[in-house]
């Protein structure tokens, strides 16, 4: 079953991943913060005590076996940044802007927070290389997880045909309007694909960011993708959702690690 329990803490998992890591999507369930930000929250800058989302990123490294320590994480930017991990970020070090990380150095923790953005990992069992991307609308149409398979590529010497990606928890294509605005710059993005991204309806227009991330992974060349499918907005029961929450609630974290 995709969704585990550890410790009080509820988690996804991805099936299709591959053996050799360790990769959550942590639920909102099992934290200490209050509402709005009930309960796991990750997020520092979303109003919630520092301490309390600290010792709620400890709860849900320790359920998985993970060492807080072992942290990589970044200040996500909506852009197409790739950071390469060979440690640990140490706490002093200010925090690089980006919206991939990639590494080939086991015990490291890959981290990112969401609440309705998409969360990709990658994984090319192979070259033993694993990474995670932060695909809002706007890195969707800038191409983020095509430079993150590309900078595996490059930097480590994947083949994209070895990697598995996986398409995490977001808010679904049933509840994400957009405006003309992001209309024009997916249809520039994906051209003649842009049809079946954008679905009309009651007037309104909805992009499906499954389906453009989908689309992006299998252009760059990757067969295997599993899609979690599992719309933010539907289920805050579980997930944060900054639209579905108007903005006034936490970010679910999600991480990924090669086993030493």
């Amino acid at each position: 079953m995709p969704f585990q329990s550890n410790r009080g803490i509820r988690y996804y998992q991805f099936e299709s991943l591959g053996a050799g890591i360790t990769q959550a999507i942590f639920t909102r369930q099992g934290g200490l913060s209050p509402d709005p930000w009930a309960a796991l929250n990750l997020g520092g800058t979303v109003g919630d005590d520092r301490q309390r989302v600290r010792a709620n990123r400890n709860l849900a490294l320790n359920a998985l076996g993970c060492d807080p320590d072992s942290v990589f994480d970044v200040w996500q930017v909506h852009g197409v940044n790739v950071a390469i991990a060979n440690g640990p970020r140490p706490t002093q070090m200010p925090y690089l802007q980006a919206d991939v990380i990639l590494t080939d150095t086991p015990g490291i923790t890959l981290m990112m927070r969401f609440a309705d953005c998409v969360p990709v990992f990658l994984h090319d069992p192979v070259r033993q290389v694993i990474g995670i991307a932060h695909a809002g609308w706007m890195g969707t149409v800038r191409g983020t997880v095509r430079i993150a398979v590309e900078a595996m590529q490059s930097h480590f010497g994947s083949k994209p045909g070895n990697i598995r990606a996986a398409i995490g928890p977001s808010i679904g294509p049933d509840h994400y309007e957009v405006g003309r605005d992001v209309v024009t710059q997916v249809q520039q993005s994906f051209g003649q694909s842009s049809s079946s991204l954008l679905v009309e309806n009651g007037g309104a227009i909805y992009f499906d960011l499954w389906a453009a991330n989908r689309l992006a992974l299998r252009e760059a060349g990757i067969r295997q993708i599993e899609l979690a499918g599992l719309c933010t907005a539907c289920h805050n029961e579980d997930w944060y959702s900054h639209r579905a929450e108007h903005g006034r609630t936490g970010r679910f974290g999600a991480i990924i690690a090669l086993i030493p």
